[in-house]
């Protein structure tokens, strides 16, 4: 959430932030905005004045009932004050709805060091890891290997599920839970706290985390209950420190999570959606940190490092994409995204690092201060990288490390996760 006072003093910024966002049939909101911020404002400032006459009006018929005078004119006068403080709070009420919307639709401001766009063309490749496989034989994609090798079942978990939804068998099973491993172990020994969150949020809860635009696009409601499950361990972790005050000492506070993630959008916005690729249902480890302003992009920067050791790790080729102005997201001050090498010769992200600077502290109400008994100082920063999205980089290591009889090697660092498992073999 923007701070209000920087779209009453520079809404300028806020509208060209709009624009450089492709969002530019958005702007008039920013005006609108304006005016009923202006008008709440008057209507509180009525609702005080009243309330103020009715309590000068209340000690008026004190006094005059004491001196035994007539308080029938005074009464008669103040009649109808309470209907219209009511008329006016009712009016007060609905602005604030309206004005609460904008705070929570507008998105954050861009970094200047963001390049400029209008598509997911306009994303700048900055940095390419790893080496590419050279095959001599024709590569298959990772749901051929897995359904050759028995490690999956899709059409048991359609019908049962729906689209969206597998079942992973014996060693794809194993490399989940291995991939998960491997990164939490990696993350710890850099002294990151691990936490396994709730898979489950109240909207108060995740309004503080998350877009509006994610509740009707991506979460799951539970039917009946005011809860959502999760979409990533980035929101429950954001919003397990709602309403805190950290004492600088504490900061930065760095944690490693895991959990399942549960979304809709499969099939959306003409995303590839093979296979393992994009499902309702899939395993994160998440790397995120609550900092003081002025170290966040330092943060950036070891959050983005820590990724691509995980992969290079893995021996797997990527690359480190830079979000346009377009893409990046409404969250994010500036984001990275990184996207693993696939058999058909393409990049597809595999995870993202974001800046989200104070915008989803202020919602969550998060600050710090210098020690304990003295007033916050600001809002902390926060910033939330994908460590490992489990089924995305098993695609990779499906597609890259597949053998010419269809069988796949494990990477070394996994081995020892794997039970000491050196290849995936089809069984006789």
């Amino acid at each position: 959430m923007l701070d209000i006072n920087l779209i009453r003093q520079n809404p300028k910024l806020v509208k060209d932030n709009l624009k450089k966002r492709g969002e530019a049939d958005k702007v008039k909101q920013v005006d609108d905005f304006l005016e009923k911020d202006k008008e709440y404002k008057k209507l509180i400032q009525q609702v005080q004045e009243l309330r103020a006459k009715r309590n000068s009006a209340a000690k008026e018929i004190n006094e005059l009932k004491k001196s035994g005078k007539d308080i029938k004119a005074k009464i008669k006068e103040v009649k109808s004050l309470p209907e219209k403080i009511k008329k006016i709070e009712e009016k007060t009420a609905a602005l604030k709805k309206q004005i609460d919307f904008y705070l929570m639709s507008f998105p954050n401001i861009l970094d200047r060091s963001v390049p400029p766009g209008k598509s997911e063309a306009d994303n700048k490749v900055i940095y390419k890891g790893g080496k590419t496989p050279e095959f001599k034989f024709k590569p298959k994609d990772h749901l051929q290997l897995a359904e050759d090798l028995g490690l999956i079942d899709r059409e048991q978990a359609s019908k049962v599920a729906g689209h969206g939804f597998v079942y992973l068998k014996d060693e794809l099973a194993l490399l989940d839970h291995a991939l998960q491993k491997f990164a939490i172990d990696f993350l710890m020994k850099k002294g990151y706290k691990l936490i396994e969150p709730p898979f489950m949020l109240n909207k108060e809860a995740y309004q503080g985390a998350a877009s509006l635009e994610e509740f009707e696009e991506v979460m799951y409601k539970i039917d009946g209950e005011d809860l959502y499950l999760i979409a990533t361990a980035e929101h429950p972790v954001a919003a397990m420190l709602k309403d805190r005050v950290f004492n600088e000492a504490e900061l930065p506070l760095k944690i490693v999570a895991f959990s399942p993630c549960f979304r809709k959008e499969v099939g959306s916005h003409g995303k590839y959606t093979k296979g393992l690729f994009r499902m309702h249902q899939f395993n994160k480890v998440e790397q995120f940190i609550f900092c003081k302003p002025e170290d966040s992009w330092k943060y950036f920067e070891e959050l983005q490092k820590n990724c691509e050791e995980l992969y290079s790790a893995l021996k797997l080729p990527y690359r480190v994409t830079e979000m346009c102005s377009a893409e990046a997201g409404k969250r994010a001050a500036r984001q990275y995204d990184v996207e693993v090498y696939m058999a058909d010769k393409q990049y597809r992200e595999a995870g993202s690092n974001s800046n989200c600077t104070d915008y989803q502290a202020r919602r969550s109400n998060i600050k710090f201060r210098e020690k304990e008994g003295m007033p916050p100082k600001d809002y902390v920063h926060t910033l939330n990288n994908t460590g490992i999205a489990t089924s995305r980089v098993m695609v990779a290591i499906l597609e890259n490390n597949q053998m010419k009889d269809g069988s796949i090697k494990i990477p070394s660092v996994l081995q020892p996760y794997m039970n000491g498992l050196k290849k995936i073999e089809k069984k006789t």
